[in-house]
């Protein structure tokens, strides 16, 4: 059974605004305020001595400086590097799309380290802290990616999937009407994708914060929290790629299957197993 994708990215059009307010940028705003709500929970809960819910707005307004400017830099470098080099322009123009976890993974910890060395505490008793409130910004931002019709999977070679009328050169021009009447008659079948978005919204986003929060419920030696979130995160990005369809213009890098963002993520599943052992020998000092 396929589903038919025809979700208007625009949640409310605006007659002073062109581009309207997006469900994407709905989406961020979720992400953010769930970071907040958690944070403050987890300020009083004690698991942050000597932040108050002061210190912590501003590290949140710091984070998001740095998932912003990370994410759009890091998605120019890694995958639009030959838009930016024929027009610079590109790396302003965020309304149409293109943000990397791992460029805004590289700003979040940017900025924390500025916001440690301010407030003099250890770089890793902050990032341990905000690791478990990243998660449901992942999911929601999925979501985003879902409801935009982006990042959409490859085909599943089966009579299920989601039919992303974006992904297909063949449907462009048609219009809504005409897609419902084609997908009804079983012609659009042959299209069908994984929905490699949900798939990201609940291992990266869901089933990741259950883990950290689970595992956060009580002080853990550093560097613990830290080391969990990337090697979860990157051995279900890494996961996840086998069913994504790789960006056009880059492809897979070897063997017919290696994702630019199973290469990105190898890094992180090698600093979580590192911070991981570091845990232990913290855990082992005490």
């Amino acid at each position: 059974m396929t589903l038919l994708h025809d979700i208007d990215p625009v949640a409310l059009p605006l007659p002073f605004w062109p581009h309207g307010i997006h469900w994407y940028g709905i989406m961020y705003l979720l992400g953010f305020a769930a970071a907040y709500g958690l944070g403050r929970y987890r300020i009083r809960a004690g698991r942050f001595p000597g932040i108050d819910e002061n210190r912590f707005s501003d590290l949140l307004f710091n984070s998001m400086l740095g998932v912003v400017i990370g994410g759009r830099v890091g998605y120019v470098l890694f995958y639009g590097w030959s838009d930016f080099i024929a027009d610079p322009m590109f790396l302003l123009r965020i309304n149409e799309g293109g943000m990397s976890f791992h460029g805004g993974l590289l700003g979040v910890m940017a900025a924390v380290a500025f916001w440690s060395m301010q407030t003099k505490k250890h770089v890793f008793d902050t990032l341990d802290f905000l690791a478990p409130l990243v998660p449901p910004g992942l999911m929601f931002g999925r979501l985003g990616n879902y409801i935009g019709g982006e990042l959409w999977g490859r085909y599943t070679g089966r009579d299920w999937g989601v039919i992303f009328p974006r992904a297909e050169p063949d449907l462009y021009g048609q219009s809504v009407a005409q897609l419902h009447v084609l997908h009804e008659s079983g012609l659009l079948d042959r299209y069908a994708r994984y929905p490699s978005q949900l798939v990201q919204a609940a291992l990266e986003g869901l089933l990741l914060f259950v883990i950290l929060f689970w595992y956060s419920r009580k002080p853990r030696p550093r560097y613990a929290v830290s080391g969990l979130f990337a090697l979860g995160y990157g051995v279900f990005r890494f996961l996840v790629e086998f069913i994504r369809q790789p960006d056009a213009d880059i492809g897979y890098l070897a063997w017919n299957w290696l994702t630019m963002g199973q290469l990105l993520s190898l890094p992180l599943i090698a600093l979580g197993v590192a911070l991981l052992w570091l845990s232990r020998r913290q855990e082992h000092k005490a």
